[in-house]
């Protein structure tokens, strides 16, 4: 998660615990059961953890977990072969082909100033050089999905033999930054390569406005600069919030409790999922933690 790319007022009945400093983590209370949306961060460091107790205890609560991706059933192979077969330019066109010779000399030379190989990824589209970018950078400063919220939650839930579903395919996931027109791409790179450069300062403030469920910042620091992006932000963001409160809202009639974990930047601003589910007439709630 990033300021532009996946980095996060909204309508709100209040917090549902009185006590302790907001969390990046919402609640609906259904007729029967309950519907927990937690904003994650996909990559963490070790001293990320644990994680606030309330998330635990939602955790604990829920009968059924369901992220963006199918975590316990991902093909890592089968992952390889689709970023390969959308994200590779076709043989005899580079990057520099495609972004055109002037961008891809300043791309370079941003990438030299972050010490970043760019041209080892002559042969990727510019959306899959920007994700690979970002991911050196974040994994350079400790950052891992391994400590990420999905694989942590994931190991409790495969242990514990709770049932995992996916709101989308990995496939379907790159193919929303593979259809995104070249020019849409190029900024996505060109952004990320910039605000790589301070990244240890962005970073660290994301963090702590996400465990602390500091919305403003989020607000302000996140979806504000993707939003200046209208085909990333629509692609990326609000167009998949759309369709996930489909979803969602079907879950209220269930019988068992979900906990639902979406990045963080999804749950916030006007087109987030807590606002468009409010705007439907739902109450939803910003969690605290309890001291």
């Amino acid at each position: 998660m990033r300021k532009l790319t996946i980095a996060i007022c909204l309508l709100l009945t209040g917090p549902v615990h009185a006590d302790g400093h907001p969390v990046s983590m919402w609640l609906i209370e259904g007729d029967v059961n309950r519907v927990y949306l937690l904003g994650s961060v996909h990559l963490l460091r070790r001293e990320d953890h644990p994680l606030p107790q309330v998330m635990e205890s939602a955790y604990q609560d829920a009968d059924a977990l369901i992220m963006e991706l199918d975590m316990d059933d991902l093909d890592p192979a089968a992952l390889q072969a689709a970023t390969n077969r959308l994200g590779l330019l076709e043989a005899g066109v580079t990057l520099e082909d495609v972004i055109g010779e002037e961008l891809y000399a300043e791309a370079l030379a941003a990438a030299e100033e972050i010490r970043i190989p760019l041209d080892m990824m002559s042969q990727s589209e510019p959306w899959l050089a920007a994700i690979t970018i970002e991911q050196l950078i974040l994994m350079r400063m400790g950052f891992n999905p391994f400590y990420g919220v999905e694989i942590h939650m994931t190991g409790k839930a495969t242990a514990d033999g709770k049932p995992i579903t996916g709101l989308e395919t990995a496939e379907e996931q790159l193919g929303f930054f593979d259809n995104m027109s070249i020019e849409a791409q190029t900024d996505l790179l060109m952004q990320t390569l910039t605000e790589s450069r301070d990244a240890d300062q962005m970073m660290g403030d994301m963090i702590d406005a996400w465990r602390h469920g500091d919305i403003e910042f989020m607000q302000s620091n996140m979806l504000a600069d993707m939003a200046q992006y209208p085909e990333l932000y629509d692609t990326i963001v609000a167009d998949r919030n759309r369709r996930w409160v489909d979803e969602i809202v079907q879950l209220l009639d269930d019988s068992e409790d979900y906990l639902i974990i979406v990045g963080a930047l999804h749950l916030v601003g006007d087109d987030g999922v807590p606002s468009l589910l409010s705007q439907r007439g739902i109450e939803i709630g910003q969690m605290n933690e309890s001291f």
